[in-house]
């Protein structure tokens, strides 16, 4: 099985200074969930790993979650997309719990939900701790510069304290133009005689 743990906030929607705390503040980053369309088209499983402190903090409720999480999977669907499942931690840093990332405990409840190996998992997002919980895991790192990462920038050095082995992109849907270079793009339309370059 081929499976993807993307982030949520700044990968696939809009990162706020605060907390995502209804449906009507999810807007999708341009391109991400097309990009997840490409992924499943290619026969890959998607998968979110979220920290959701809201919860914790009393910010939101799980009906409120619900719904967010709703219009994601609506939008995606309409995109020609699939998330199969989205785990979450409604922890907060001070209940240090094993689920909140940077902790690997999310991703590893994925890998046994899947039976898939953690070498063989793909880990994207653009926060810290969501790589560093990567990293702790195992998998393959790709960083891709949006919302918390919106300073980095591919092919130049991570700052310290990023895990080593991490890939930079520029975007969600570049990070996918590179899983899936055998993918065949859309013919282009053969020159007129006239046309002009």
């Amino acid at each position: 099985m081929k499976l993807v743990i993307l982030d949520r906030d700044g990968t696939l929607n809009t990162a706020l200074e605060d907390y995502v705390t209804s449906a009507a503040e999810w807007v999708a980053v341009p391109g991400a969930l097309e990009a997840v369309a490409r992924l499943n088209h290619a026969g890959w499983h998607v998968v979110v790993a979220t920290n959701q402190p809201g919860l914790g903090r009393g910010l939101l409720d799980v009906v409120a979650l619900n719904a967010i999480h709703a219009k994601m999977h609506r939008l995606m669907a309409a995109a020609g997309g699939r998330i199969d499942a989205v785990f979450y931690c409604p922890h907060t840093a001070e209940e240090e719990c094993t689920c909140r990332k940077p902790a690997p405990g999310l991703l590893e409840q994925i890998c046994e939900r899947y039976g898939v190996e953690a070498q063989d998992v793909v880990v994207v997002g653009n926060c810290l701790s969501h790589l560093q919980a990567g990293a702790a895991l195992g998998a393959q790192l790709h960083v891709v510069c949006t919302g918390q990462a919106a300073g980095l920038t591919p092919g130049q050095p991570l700052p310290a304290g990023w895990p080593q082995g991490c890939t930079v992109h520029a975007s969600l849907a570049q990070c996918v133009e590179l899983l899936l270079p055998a993918l065949p793009t859309s013919p282009q339309p053969a020159p007129t005689p006239n046309a002009v370059a």
